[in-house]
């Protein structure tokens, strides 16, 4: 399983627990971050895929190409080391090598979820492929890693928005909120 913090970003915070003896050092760790905790199985043999998903002036909701994390290195999971400490050994698929039908269902799902939860702005949608072709959401992060080398602005990058575009969508949708909700 994984304990992680509930409300913790960039994979602080996340154990990898092993076995009933590592737990509650697990969940104690992620109390550290976040007063609520989850506990999730292991998605074991899922590839780990994410979509960017981009709010327009107009309303409406696109997504970028999918992303795979194919490898993590030398690291046990893709945590806190491996994406701000080094990426030593981690592979990163930017678009990820999928067929086209399960990349849109991806694209697809990562925008029904960010309607669904009334997201606004942009988010990254993380998901599990299992080797049956099921797909599952790990989790939506709303404000996902903005540096010019995290997986959000690559994504939207490889989809043809590059990092300056984005920022100036993004600086736009904010400005042009009603004054009491920016």
């Amino acid at each position: 399983v994984f304990v992680k913090p509930a409300r913790a970003g960039s994979s602080m915070g996340i154990t990898k627990v092993h076995g009933r003896d590592e737990l509650d050092a697990a969940v104690e760790h992620a109390h550290t971050f976040d007063p609520k905790v989850l506990v999730e199985a292991a998605a074991e043999r899922s590839r780990e895929v994410e979509c960017g998903v981009l709010q327009r002036l107009d309303g409406a909701v696109e997504a970028s190409v999918v992303a795979e994390i194919a490898g993590y290195g030398e690291h046990e999971f893709y945590d806190f080391a491996a994406k701000y400490l080094g990426e030593a050994g981690v592979t990163l698929e930017v678009p990820a090598d999928l067929r086209p039908e399960v990349a849109e269902r991806i694209q697809s799902l990562a925008v029904a979820a960010f309607k669904a939860l009334d997201c606004e702005g942009l988010a990254r949608v993380d998901f599990f492929l299992a080797a049956d072709g099921t797909v599952t959401i790990n989790e939506i992060n709303t404000m996902p890693g903005f540096t010019p080398s995290s997986m959000f602005p690559r994504m939207w990058a490889e989809s043809g928005v590059d990092y300056p575009e984005l920022v100036d969508r993004l600086l736009s949708l904010a400005l042009s909120r009603p004054t009491g909700l920016r």
